[in-house]
């Protein structure tokens, strides 16, 4: 990989990084409500897909995903710092506030969604690839899936239908090692989970989800496969993430060291970028240079308004009302 390429690429780690750790400090402050999952250890898959992936095509991002989200927004739109007022709930926000964590979406960015039900998208994706292949566009439509969610119906069933239909579709499956506290090889018949997704006769492959360098390819020649009508394709990043579900969750101390000191994506495309004669000031500045940015972003979410009462209470549900309070 070019010199050039990987300082991309890390300037893109970093945004996703600094992003949720931002938000994860402002949402510990009450400042972000509802939820929220960060997918922190995992940059280098939302940066390897994000370089990639164009506007004109879409990704169905998962919970962990505000990374990607950010990223794909300030790329294709100019604008990530909506991304964040979305989540801080603003009018300003690429829902106006009404999408929050799970629900932030701009099909002009690539960004189609997620939703709080977990795998519903494995089956919203087939229709956009459908409605590419049919109008003949060279668009990849991909779903960015967890291990856990492979627990799912969906996932055999879209599967099965883009096999079938020979569909544009990318499943980026992201096994951070857990569903909730569940060990992957605990909850399947497999802790690779593209073991599974052979039997369905399409192309797979697996990745070191935290070595950028290998993480990119991977996902370029994915999607040049998908481009040249070749089908759909299935890529596994094993990866992990640093944070628990919830509190107190007992993870062997060896392996959170490992993943957090030793297979750190970012400090390893560092000692790659130094090796390859780069400054560690330059690095150091990057990163300071995406912090700020950020801070910036987080400054315009607090500054913007919130959506007016009308507007945040209607169309909440079908056919019914809601009373503002």
């Amino acid at each position: 990989m070019e010199r050039d390429t990987l300082l991309g690429l890390y300037s893109d780690m970093w945004l996703i990084r600094a992003f949720e750790q931002a938000l994860e400090r402002e949402f510990e402050q009450g400042n972000v409500p509802g939820m929220l999952h960060t997918g922190l250890g995992q940059e280098a898959t939302q940066a390897a897909l994000a370089s990639h992936l164009k506007a004109t095509d879409c990704f169905f991002p998962d919970h962990r995903c505000h990374g990607i989200n950010a990223l794909a927004q300030q790329r294709h739109r100019g604008n990530g710092e909506r991304i964040m007022a979305e989540l801080f709930g603003k009018a300003t926000g690429v829902c106006s506030g009404k999408g929050g964590s799970l629900h932030s979406a701009d099909p002009a960015a690539g960004n189609f969604g997620d939703n709080a039900v977990e795998g519903s998208y494995m089956a919203t994706v087939l229709g956009v690839a459908l409605a590419s292949q049919l109008r003949g566009q060279p668009n990849v439509a991909c779903a960015i899936i967890g291990d856990g969610t492979v627990g799912r119906g969906e996932f055999h069933e879209s599967l099965n239908m883009a096999a079938i239909w020979n569909l544009p579709v990318l499943y980026a499956c992201v096994n951070n090692g857990y569903a909730i506290s569940m060990p992957v090889g605990q909850g399947h018949a497999s802790a690779d989970i593209i073991d599974l997704a052979k039997g369905y006769g399409f192309a797979c492959d697996q990745v070191d989800g935290n070595d950028i360098v290998a993480a990119h390819t991977k996902v370029g020649a994915a999607i040049e496969h998908i481009r040249q009508g070749n089908g759909p394709y299935f890529l596994e990043f094993k990866t992990w993430r640093w944070q628990g579900i919830f509190a107190g969750e007992f993870r062997p101390e060896a392996e959170v060291k490992y993943w957090r000191e030793d297979h750190d994506p970012i400090l390893m495309a560092n000692e790659v970028l130094q090796s390859m004669g780069v400054d560690i000031a330059k690095l150091n500045a990057t990163e300071q240079s995406q912090r700020n940015m950020i801070e910036e972003w987080i400054a315009f979410a607090k500054e913007s308004p919130s959506p007016d009462l009308a507007k945040a209470t209607a169309n909440v549900y079908v056919s019914w009302e809601v009373a503002p309070k």
